[in-house]
């Protein structure tokens, strides 16, 4: 276990187990739920832990009819939305609630914004200049989700554990078994096919991360990254040098490029190109959004490193794990060198010369709050955010600390900004296609790839710069494709390609990321949020990081 002393120190708020005691009321119907001795004590740090890491068993819902005049109806504009979303929850014996997020100032005037909260996961935020507006077109938003899969003979609701899944044809199999088939199959194909093209690099592969758009045509993998470390050197002001090569981070970065690609063809004033987009404007924002056909979603080969790799024993038995523990492995998380550590209890100073990155874990919880797309790109799209989280690891037979990690964040969305809101995804385990080599001899090397690109780009991920053996380079200085240069370069031609002078008025990285103010705004109070629920301090690079200057 890892010392408590050090010189690196952060504020850690308030005890987990305290804050639990203080603002999470036990479930009524836990008792009913899950079975406990009676000599069981029941305090405040049980009842965190078993609300935080035991899901309810799935009951065997009945079979409920929903008449097609019901739908038609609606389709048709005799129901209104929220009151045809209403009718569906009493059917499918589903909780609902219209909650309001968040009031804003705007262009027009004040607009109100509400979201649709079925069995306590949040759907898309709608809004309107009043209240009615914005709860009618947060039903919609919540019911064209719901509505393609409909089969109006006999639907059976999901568990309490998520969203109701309105369930097609029997034959056809419900989407989730579709992500789980296909996910795993699409990254295996696209892995071994770029592996068996360089074969001298087919040692990388230890920790695989892909992101894999789904629609009704099938899977198709958009971006992947290897990797497992971030660099030993020093933070730099030029942009040129990757910190982060873990694989989760390298993917998705490679998916920002394969963005920026599709942020091009609709911006190109050409009616072909544009239809090749995977984007497509939102009227109610004047932003640009996934087409509604496509979901993402992120298949790992291992547990991240941070939270996600969570001990089960804290879930078994939670009353022999001290609450200082609990603290350590549901808390934020750093890695130092490729080695995990917990903000709590990690000796390293931030303010010495060793490059200290938040874990894959806490990245993941912040870009299901912010979005993948990131400050830049948030400029153009709204956010975007994984629907499914799949794990394809042999060995991996648990997946509550990947629950935990992105439920640390549940009570956020009523701060947040327009735009903005918790985004919980389905944490599936799957076949594993890609198993872990831990005896590769070329663990610190970074595999990055996005659709579009002619080849693999090859990265030192201790260097932070491409090899000489890559099979694409960018140039003689090494400087890889996702660094912070490369893609304030694409960032610059899509402004200029969208028209938006003010961005291109911007004199450096950081500026550019600043101006996204709805951005910075939600970033800041997801990272005040979780300081104060008790996980720890957001640890920030310096800002030399983003200094790069147009």
């Amino acid at each position: 276990m890892l010392g408590r002393g050090g010189a690196y120190r952060v504020s850690r708020g308030a005890n987990f187990a305290q804050i639990v005691k203080s603002s999470m009321a036990p479930l009524a119907s836990f008792n009913a739920l899950v079975q406990r001795p009676a000599s069981e004590p029941t305090n405040a740090y049980r009842g965190s832990l078993d609300q935080a890491c035991i899901s309810p068993p799935e009951n065997s819902p009945k079979e409920k009819n929903i008449p097609k005049e019901l739908i038609d109806r609606y389709k048709n504009g005799e129901t209104h939305a929220v009151s045809f979303l209403y009718q569906l929850s009493q059917i499918l014996q589903f909780q609902l609630e219209m909650k309001e997020t968040v009031t804003s100032g705007g262009v027009m005037g004040f607009y109100f914004a509400f979201c649709a909260v079925i069995d306590g996961v949040e759907y898309k935020t709608g809004m309107g200049i009043n209240k009615k507006q914005a709860r009618a077109r947060a039903a919609q938003l919540a019911l064209e989700e719901l509505l393609p899969n409909l089969d109006h003979d006999t639907v059976s609701p999901k568990s309490s554990a998520g969203p109701p899944l309105l369930q097609v044809k029997e034959q056809s199999g419900t989407e989730e078994d579709h992500i789980k088939e296909l996910v795993p199959a699409a990254v295996k194909d696209v892995f071994f096919r770029l592996i068996d093209s360089y074969p001298e690099f087919s040692g990388c592969g230890e920790t695989v991360a892909a992101f894999v758009l789904h629609s009704s045509t099938g899977c198709e993998v958009v971006a992947l990254g290897t990797g497992n470390c971030n660099t030993k050197g020093s933070l730099a002001p030029h942009g040129r040098i990757l910190h982060d090569s873990h694989a989760v981070v390298t993917a998705r970065r490679s998916l920002l490029r394969y963005l920026y690609r599709h942020l091009l063809l609709f911006y190109s004033r050409n009616p072909a190109l544009e239809e090749k987009s995977v984007f497509h404007l939102d009227e109610s924002t004047k932003l640009l959004s996934l087409r509604r056909e496509f979901t993402l979603n992120l298949y790992l080969n291992q547990l991240p490193k941070g939270a996600a790799q969570m001990p089960s024993r804290l879930r078994l038995n939670p009353l022999s794990i001290s609450a200082w523990e609990v603290n350590n492995q549901i808390g934020l998380h750093v890695t130092v060198d490729g080695k995990a550590f917990s903000v709590f209890s990690s000796t390293h100073d931030p303010s010495g010369s060793r490059v200290i990155s938040m874990s894959a874990t806490d990245k993941i919880t912040q870009w299901q709050v912010l979005g993948f797309q990131g400050a830049l790109l948030s400029h153009f799209i709204e956010p975007i955010c994984v629907n499914s989280i799949l794990i394809g690891n042999e060995s991996c037979n648990d997946t509550r600390g990947m629950e935990v990690a992105v439920k640390r964040v549940d009570g956020v969305t009523s701060k947040l900004p327009m735009y903005y809101s918790v985004h919980q995804p389905h944490i599936l385990l799957v076949p594993s296609v890609i198993p872990t080599d831990t005896h590769s001899t070329q663990t610190s090397l970074s595999l990055n790839w996005s659709q579009g690109d002619a080849s693999l780009e090859v990265v030192d991920s201790a260097e932070g710069k491409s090899v000489e053996k890559s099979p694409f380079k960018s140039g003689p200085a090494l400087a890889s494709r996702l660094c912070k240069a490369a893609m304030l370069s694409r960032f610059n031609l899509v402004a200029k390609e969208a028209q938006r002078e003010e961005l291109l008025a911007a004199v450096s990285y950081r500026e550019a990321k600043m101006m996204a103010k709805p951005y910075q705004e939600a970033k800041s109070v997801l990272k005040s949020y979780l300081a104060t629920r008790g996980y720890g301090q957001w640890v920030e690079k310096p800002p030399i990081s983003d200094l790069l200057i147009k």
